[in-house]
C-alpha cells in the first residue's frame, strides 16, 4: 500500500518542485500536529485564513449545527438559505455605507473575477488599472491584473485592456480616465512584502476614480477580519471603495469568497444578460455558518485590537543581526533580512524548530509572520525564541558568495 507521502507526490497536482511535505494529523488553536506527535506553531494561518485559529469551538459548533440542517440545496441565488442571508446582513452592518449587497462565491480568485465583471457591466467600459507587485489570484482574469510577470508570462494572451501603474506613485493616477472601468488595489500590498500606502495616496485614488466615473475595488482578501489591527483596512484608512473583495478568513477555515458593493451597482448583473454571474457552490451554507461564527469570535474577543498589541511583542522579541526590518501592523508582518540568501534555508528548516513559515510571492528578502489572531504572549515569545535559534543556525550553514 502506498504511503500518504507517495500518494501526495503521485496523485496530487503539484504547485512547485519543492513542497513543504509535512503531514498533519490534526490541528487545534495555533498548533498543527503530525502523525507521530510532532507539534508545529502555525505562523502563517494557512496564509491569513485561520484568524480565529484551527477548529475554534464556536466555528466547529456552527458547522455541526448546519450539517444537521442541510448542505447544498440549489445553485446560488435561487433559494433563501439562513446562513447566507444572516452572514450577508452582518457584513453589511459592519462595512461602510454603500457596501451592503453581497455576492458569495467560493474563493478570492472567483471574487476578483466577479468584481471585474461587475465593474465592466456597470460602467460599460473595459479598461482596468492595477498596481505593480499586486496579487489578486491565479485564474485568467486575476492573472491579467497580477503585478508581476513571473507567474503570468507562460499563460498569455491574458485579459486585454489592463494597465499597470506603481503603488504609491501619485502621478500614475493620471492613467485613470473616462475609459477606465475600474482600478483594483490592495489597500495594503500583502505579497509585495506588506507595503502600506503613503499618506494621502488612497484618498487621491478615491478622488480620481470618483471624478472619472471609474469604480474603485479594494482587495481585502488578506487584510480583512482583524488581520492588520482593524476589522477591515477600509476602517483604518477611511477610504471607501465601490466594491470590496473578501475571502480567506471570510470562511472561518472553510472555502468562501465574496464581492460586496451597493445594491445599485450589484443589480447590473441581474439583466442584459440575466444570470450575468453565476456559481453553483458559492455561499455554501456550511461555509457561511462557519464564517459568521468566526466573525462573531473576532468581534466578541476584540481580536483586531489585540493584534496591534501582539504585533509590538513580535517586534520587541524579533531582534537579530540578520533582521533589518519588521514591516507591518497587526499580525501581518514581513520580517526583512539583510540578505535574501538566508530566506530559503530559514523557511525550509522552520519545521525542525517547531514553527511554520512562508514566503511572499513578490518579496524575496522577507518571510511572512501572520499567525492566528488568538495567539497569546507566551506563544509569541516561544515562536520568537525558536526563530532566533533558527537564524543563528542559518548564519552558520548558509554560504554567501
Amino acid at each position: 500500500m502506498l504511503t500518504n507521502r507517495q500518494l501526495f507526490l503521485n496523485h496530487l497536482g503539484q504547485t512547485s518542485s519543492s513542497p513543504l511535505m509535512l503531514e498533519i494529523k490534526r490541528a487545534e488553536g495555533v498548533y498543527m500536529y503530525g502523525p507521530s506527535g510532532e507539534k508545529y506553531l502555525d505562523l502563517i494561518s494557512g496564509v491569513s485564513v485561520s484568524n480565529t485559529g484551527h477548529r475554534h469551538p464556536k466555528v466547529v459548533e456552527a458547522i455541526k449545527n448546519q450539517v444537521d440542517a442541510y448542505l447544498h440545496l440549489m445553485v446560488y441565488g435561487e433559494i433563501i438559505q439562513s446562513p447566507q442571508v444572516k452572514y450577508a446582513g452582518r457584513l453589511a452592518g459592519l462595512l461602510p455605507p454603500g457596501l451592503d449587497n453581497c455576492f458569495f462565491v467560493n474563493s478570492g480568485s472567483e471574487a476578483i473575477e466577479g468584481a471585474l465583471k461587475l465593474a465592466k457591466r456597470f460602467t460599460g467600459r473595459s479598461k482596468v488599472i492595477y498596481f505593480r507587485n499586486a496579487y489578486h489570484g491565479s485564474t485568467h482574469g486575476a492573472m491579467a491584473i497580477q503585478g508581476n510577470e513571473t507567474y503570468r508570462n507562460a499563460f498569455r494572451p491574458l485579459l486585454p485592456d489592463t494597465w499597470q501603474t506603481e503603488f504609491n506613485n501619485f502621478s500614475g493616477l493620471d492613467m485613470i480616465d473616462s475609459h477606465t472601468a475600474c482600478v483594483i488595489a490592495e489597500p495594503i500590498q500583502a505579497e509585495a512584502g506588506v507595503i502600506y500606502p503613503e499618506i494621502g495616496f488612497l484618498e487621491e485614488l478615491r478622488k480620481r476614480c470618483s471624478s472619472t466615473g471609474s469604480l474603485l475595488i479594494f482587495d481585502e482578501v488578506q487584510t480583512g477580519f482583524g488581520r492588520t489591527g482593524s476589522l477591515f483596512a477600509t476602517d483604518r484608512f477611511g477610504v471607501v471603495p465601490d466594491i470590496i473583495v473578501l475571502a480567506k478568513a471570510l470562511g472561518g477555515g472553510m472555502p468562501l469568497g465574496a464581492f460586496i458593493s451597493s445594491k445599485e451597482i450589484m443589480s447590473a448583473l441581474i439583466s442584459n444578460p440575466q444570470l450575468g454571474h453565476i456559481t453553483t457552490f458559492g455561499g455554501h451554507p456550511v461555509c457561511c455558518a462557519a464564517g459568521l461564527a468566526s466573525l462573531e469570535v473576532i468581534i466578541e474577543e476584540d481580536l483586531a485590537a489585540s493584534a496591534k498589541v501582539k504585533s509590538e511583542l513580535f517586534r520587541k522579541e524579533l531582534v537579530h543581526p540578520l533582521i533589518s526590518e519588521v514591516r507591518g501592523e497587526g499580525l501581518l508582518l514581513a520580517v526583512q533580512l539583510a540578505r535574501q540568501e538566508f530566506i530559503p534555508y530559514i523557511i525550509s528548516h522552520a519545521p525542525e524548530y517547531g514553527i511554520i513559515l512562508d514566503y511572499f510571492l513578490f518579496c524575496n528578502g522577507a518571510f511572512r509572520v501572520a499567525p492566528p489572531l488568538i495567539i497569546n504572549d507566551e506563544e509569541i515569545k516561544s515562536a520568537c525564541r525558536q526563530l532566533i535559534l533558527l537564524m543563528d543556525e542559518a548564519q552558520k550553514k548558509v554560504k554567501i558568495q
